[in-house]
């Protein structure tokens, strides 16, 4: 009879690939990252790693899945919220904090860069861009009907140049490593506030 499958303990086994897929390619980048490094850190047998994803390949589209689910996570949280300029202000807060951690801020780079060597990263990753600011045009939008943002704004350029911006502050805190979320973050707020708030 087959062993059968538990999937809770399949779905750990499935993070714990992917955690250390993650501190390999923050470390090495996706090029100088072979499965064998990302077995070690695992702590699994290159056998057992393919019972989980079939190729690197597949596990950058796994990261990438991740991702978008955490971006969607921030965006739901979002949704619901009564101000929505406060609600732009915690997205942009919470994306800072999560590239304090200079594993994730390393693996952001690298996804950058990587992006602009290879059309089906850059495929895997647009989504998760196309997302973000289809999240971001919905929310200005509804901003504007609640009469809290400037209706004068072309909503799509405003979504772009917001995006811009926050990637913009997360690239500093990436290379000013001496930096903080808190030296950052009042001016972020302080920019994004001023540019969408009605007067």
């Amino acid at each position: 009879m087959a062993r059968k499958l538990d999937p809770d303990r399949h779905a750990a086994r499935r993070q714990t690939v992917l955690d250390a897929a993650i501190r390999c390619f923050a470390e090495k980048g996706f090029h100088g990252t072979s499965t064998a490094e990302i077995c070690k850190v695992a702590g699994m047998s290159p056998g057992n790693l393919f019972h989980y994803f079939e190729s690197k390949a597949a596990i950058i589209a796994a990261i990438a899945e991740q991702d978008r689910d955490e971006i969607a996570g921030l965006f739901a949280e979002a949704s619901g919220a009564d101000d929505v300029i406060g609600a732009l202000e915690q997205i942009a807060e919470k994306a800072l904090r999560l590239v304090a951690d200079q594993t994730y801020g390393r693996l952001t780079l690298e996804i950058a860069a990587e992006s602009a060597r290879s059309a089906e990263v850059a495929a895997l990753f647009q989504r998760n861009d196309t997302f973000i600011m289809d999240e971001l045009i919905r929310l200005l939008e509804r901003g504007v009907a609640a009469g809290q943002i400037d209706p004068q704004l072309d909503c799509e350029a405003a979504a772009a140049w917001l995006y811009a911006l926050t990637d913009g502050a997360i690239a500093r805190a990436i290379m000013d490593r001496d930096s903080t979320v808190e030296a950052h973050l009042p001016m972020l707020k302080r920019l994004i506030r001023r540019f969408v708030e009605k007067r």
